[in-house]
């Protein structure tokens, strides 16, 4: 990305638009137990861990999913256990700026769910957990902004594929300005802080993509409207 950092004599840089594809590749595991569940999550990688909690979001759906993780729906749905479900589906991965410290607290979870039920050592599912992996592939496309208002004017047309990668994947490569949008934006004074600040209180795990775009592009307009931009 051509992000660098403006200054009173170099003008902020341009934004470039990448795309992306998150590649789902198996791992080979299946398991078809909780005890089974717990063994794979302690020993798979960090890629798996991340494709479970993130990679629903750039799915096709059907109606509404009851929770976001995929093991939380197999919980529900496979062992039929909603409190467990319920529990797993509180993990927040925003709230993990390192995937085993996630990995850690579901993990305690589980544990705490066989303590409570004995039967769910050795109960078996319907229908067995298949760990998957991730592996992102991304994409230069021809779309490039100057300005907020260059950004704004292209949201509605841009993929929600093109949002993962800046929005979300992004936390993983710049943590410390939390989104591609945020780390650009630090060029454009007090206007740009203003969008940080609102893109910060965006939640982009418990809404669509479709939804999280919308968002963004509320928050935009709205600065915009407000004639902070020139």
């Amino acid at each position: 990305m051509e992000n660098g950092v403006g200054t009173a004599q170099d003008p902020p840089s341009e934004f470039a638009v990448k795309d992306c594809a998150l590649l789902a590749i198996a791992t080979g595991r299946r398991v078809y137990t909780l005890s089974e569940l717990r063994g794979g999550l302690e020993s798979v990688g960090e890629a798996s861990i991340y494709y479970h909690f993130w990679g629903s979001l750039l799915q096709p759906r059907f109606g509404e999913r009851e929770y976001n993780n995929d093991f939380a729906g197999w919980v529900l749905h496979s062992l039929h256990d909603a409190r467990l479900a319920e529990r797993m589906a509180m993990l927040d991965p925003r709230e993990y700026p390192d995937l085993s410290e996630l990995r850690f607290d579901l993990l305690e979870i589980i544990d705490e769910r066989l303590d409570e039920a004995d039967y769910l050592h050795w109960m078996p599912a319907a229908q067995p957990f298949q760990f998957m992996r991730s592996q992102i592939v991304v994409f230069s496309t021809d779309k490039r902004v100057s300005t907020p208002a260059e950004l704004l004017a292209i949201l509605p047309t841009l993929p929600v594929s093109s949002l993962f990668y800046h929005f979300i994947d992004a936390r993983r490569r710049v943590p410390e300005a939390g989104d591609d949008f945020s780390a650009w934006l630090s060029d454009f004074g007090d206007m740009g802080q203003r969008l940080r600040d609102g893109l910060g209180r965006v939640d982009p795990y418990f809404a669509t993509l479709g939804t999280l775009r919308n968002q963004i592009a509320t928050i935009f307009a709205a600065e915009l409207e407000d004639g902070h931009a020139a």
